[in-house]
């Protein structure tokens, strides 16, 4: 379990939330769901006019439990998650979860290590799933010490490749 330190350290800045959000092509009736609340940032932020719910562990409810529909995913995920052998990488794991759930977009605050788990063959999977990465949006969080990532997809092809290079 995450420490009360650890978990407000890696709240997102609500300025920044705010400022993600503008970066989204979103239509006043868009369902949005922010699954890994935190302290609301993200949540707090999306277009008063949309329809809107979330999920937070540490309020008892837990993403894994949602029922509800959505159009999109915004959320600054968990980059790790406990399981039977440890902590892992959760972040492909969560990206692949909800692009089989939400029904236009997804798009995660992530750093280069989450980056890193867009392998070539993982973005053919999400293309054959219909999904698309359609912008990276690049920004510094000082207090978290590097660059920071917000991925958005979108079911539709990507515009940054048409083909994936492999094997050499």
């Amino acid at each position: 379990m995450i420490s009360e330190e650890a978990y407000l350290f890696h709240q997102t800045p609500v300025e920044l939330a705010r400022q993600l959000i503008t970066t989204l092509t979103l239509s006043p009736t868009d369902r949005l769901y922010e699954p890994f609340k935190g302290e609301g940032a993200f949540f707090d932020s999306f277009p008063a006019e949309n329809p809107k719910d979330w999920s937070e562990i540490k309020f008892q409810r837990d993403y894994k439990d949602y029922t509800g529909e959505y159009d999109w995913v915004i959320t600054n995920p968990p980059f790790r998650l406990d399981n039977e052998t440890g902590r892992v990488n959760a972040f492909w794991k969560l990206l692949d979860y909800y692009t089989d759930r939400a029904k236009k977009g997804v798009a995660f605050l992530a750093n280069d290590c989450c980056l890193g788990t867009l392998t070539p063959k993982r973005l053919a999977h999400l293309a054959e799933k219909g999904w698309g990465v359609q912008k990276l949006v690049v920004c510094s969080v000082k207090k978290w010490r590097g660059r920071y990532f917000f991925i958005v997809l979108e079911k539709k092809p990507s515009p940054f490749y048409h083909h994936l290079i492999t094997n050499f």
